[in-house]
C-alpha cells in the first residue's frame, strides 16, 4: 500500500515510515520545503505541498493509498509560553491542513482506501482520577476546543466513501524527542521526583506502539471511529517517577513545587505537567492490536537502558 504522510519528518512521522517501509509498504511525505528535507529514510518519496492552495500531491491518491494526517506545530516540546499569537499558530497549522486533505481527496483519480487523522488526549480536558475512554465527552479548555476542531475537518472525507480513523495521541515516549527527556532530566542529576501533587494522571504510549498502532489501523479495514493512542497502563505523576528512578537507579522523592513551573510555563504548566487525563484504549484494544510495551516499567527500560 502506498502511504501519504503529512508531518512525516516529526517524532511520530519517522517512527511510522520505518514501520511502513519495514512491512513492505512505500510511503510518501508532505513537505512544504522538500529541498530542506534532511536524513530521509531511503526509498521515501518526497511531495511538496502548501496548506493555503491546490497541490499536485492529489494525483498520487489511488484505491491503495492511506492518507495519514499528522500535521500541526508542536504543542509545547520544547515547553514554550502560550502567547495568543502561539495559540493562533497552533490552531492554523492543524485546521489547515486538515482542509488541504480533504480537497486534495475530493479532486483525486481515485478514493483513498482510509484516512488516518490524528488529534491528541487533551479532547478530553483535564479530568482528574476519571477513567477515559473513547465514548467520554469532550472537555471544555483550549486543548480540547483546539482537538474538537481538529478532528472535525476530515470528516467531509466520510461523506466522499472514505473510512476514517481518529487517534487521540497520548505522551509518547522516545530516546530522541518528546517529553521523555525533560522528565528524566532531573532524576539523571539524582533530583527527580514528584512533579506538583504527583497525582496527576500521564496517559503514555512508546513511540514503537505509536507507530505499531497507526500501521494496524491503516492495514485493519473494519476500524474506524476514534481510538485512544495510549497504553493500557496510565500511571500518576509520582508513581511514573518511581518507575523512572527503579529504572535509572535513582532517587524519587525530590519534589518540584508546582508555582515554580507556573512562574516559568505560565498555562502550559497546567496541560503539560500539572495535569492530565487518565486515558484508556478499549477501542484499539476491543479492535486486537497487542501492545509491545503495554507497561511503564518495560517501556522506560526498553528506552532508557537499551
Amino acid at each position: 500500500m502506498q502511504v501519504i504522510i503529512s508531518g512525516g519528518t516529526g517524532l511520530i512521522g519517522r517512527a511510522l515510515t520505518d514501520e511502513l517501509l519495514s512491512a513492505g509498504h512505500s510511503v510518501v511525505w508532505l513537505s512544504r520545503n522538500p529541498s530542506k528535507a534532511r536524513n530521509i529514510p531511503p526509498g521515501v518519496r518526497i511531495e511538496r505541498w502548501n496548506v493555503r492552495s491546490d497541490d499536485p500531491w492529489s494525483a498520487l491518491i489511488n484505491r491503495d493509498t492511506a492518507i495519514v494526517n499528522l500535521a500541526g506545530e508542536s504543542i509545547g516540546i520544547p515547553p514554550l509560553p502560550w502567547t495568543d499569537a502561539r495559540k493562533a499558530r497552533l490552531r492554523e497549522s492543524r485546521l489547515a491542513a486538515g482542509r488541504a486533505v480533504v480537497a486534495a481527496v475530493s479532486q483525486a483519480p481515485a478514493r483513498p482506501r482510509v484516512v488516518i487523522q490524528s488529534s491528541g488526549v487533551g479532547y478530553y480536558g483535564l479530568r482528574g482520577d476519571e477513567p477515559l475512554d473513547e465514548n467520554a465527552p469532550a472537555g471544555n479548555d483550549f486543548l480540547a476546543r483546539l482537538a474538537i476542531d481538529w478532528e472535525a475537518t476530515t470528516t467531509d472525507v466520510e461523506a466522499l466513501g472514505v473510512r476514517r480513523a481518529v487517534i487521540r495521541i497520548g505522551a509518547v515516549l522516545s530516546r530522541t524527542g518528546g517529553m521523555l527527556p525533560y522528565l528524566t532530566l532531573p532524576f539523571r542529576f539524582f533530583v527527580g521526583g514528584p512533579i506538583g501533587s504527583g497525582k496527576q494522571w500521564l496517559s503514555w504510549i512508546h513511540i514503537a506502539d505509536a507507530a505499531g498502532a497507526i500501521r494496524f489501523l491503516i492495514e485493519n479495514d473494519a476500524a474506524r471511529g476514534v481510538f485512544n493512542l495510549t497504553s493500557p497502563d496510565p500511571l500518576t505523576n509520582a508513581a511514573f517517577g518511581r518507575v523512572v528512578g527503579r529504572v535509572l537507579h535513582r532517587p524519587a522523592f525530590f519534589p518540584t513545587p508546582a508555582f515554580a513551573l507556573k512562574l516559568v510555563f505560565g498555562e502550559l504548566a497546567d496541560y503539560l505537567l500539572l495535569g492530565g487525563q487518565r486515558v484508556l484504549p478499549e477501542r484499539l484494544l476491543a479492535a486486537g492490536y497487542r501492545f509491545r510495551f503495554a507497561d511503564a516499567e518495560s517501556a522506560l527500560r526498553a528506552l532508557l537502558k537499551g
